[in-house]
């Protein structure tokens, strides 16, 4: 189940960088950016009133669990920026290489609290697949 949750993650990623992409062409980066956030807000708040769930905080987190909403931030605003010059499936492409790659070196160093799962050279076919189909979306 999970793994088909994530390829609806996926599908999903792809059809937000589309949306907000269009937003930002119409609207601008930063405007663009603030919409998206605060509808991101206003939609977390009615889920959780639905779900009759509380805020909850916690102060024996590490100071960088915070930081995924600067993150996010900072997504949003470079897919949109990539978007214009790069189409969709472009960004998506290179965010997947990028995302693959960050996740090899998390998992290897077991970095940000993570488990360690050490690098096996078969993944690195699945990075060369990667590479291989921004060649040929960007160069073909």
């Amino acid at each position: 189940m999970t793994k088909i949750i994530s390829v609806a993650i996926g599908m999903l990623i792809t059809l937000m960088i589309t949306l907000n992409g269009t937003l930002a062409n119409a609207t601008g980066n930063y405007t663009s950016s603030m919409l998206i956030h605060f509808l991101g807000l206003v939609g977390t708040i009615i889920v959780m009133i639905m779900a009759k769930t509380k805020l909850k905080l916690r102060n024996n987190l590490s100071w960088y669990v915070y930081t995924g909403g600067v993150i996010g931030v900072l997504t949003v605003l470079f897919n949109n920026l990539s978007f214009a010059t790069l189409g969709v499936s472009l960004t998506v492409a290179l965010g997947l290489l990028g995302q693959s790659l960050s996740s090899l070196i998390i998992d290897h160093y077991g970095l940000l609290g993570m488990k360690k799962i050490p690098f096996e050279s078969k993944k690195i076919i699945g990075l060369l697949l990667i590479i291989a189909g921004i060649v040929v979306m960007a160069f073909y």
